[in-house]
């Protein structure tokens, strides 16, 4: 779970957790992704990021107001 204070949405904290799920991807999934990547002709980094956008609907968020 994740813990967010709701009047703290801003854009550095929505990057703070695409950089936390992007490391959490990447740790997972790295050697797998690489390989699609390079059989598919496609950009690592832009895959890297659309799966941890795709990853940050898997957290729990708990938002204290």
């Amino acid at each position: 779970m994740i813990y967010l204070n709701y009047t703290n949405l801003d854009s550095e904290t929505q990057e703070r957790l695409l950089s936390m799920s992007k490391k959490e991807v990447e740790n997972r999934f790295g050697k797998q992704l690489k390989s699609y990547a390079q059989q598919h002709y496609v950009n690592y980094d832009t895959l890297l990021e659309e799966e941890a956008i795709r990853n940050l609907y898997n957290y729990n968020f708990v938002f204290n107001m």
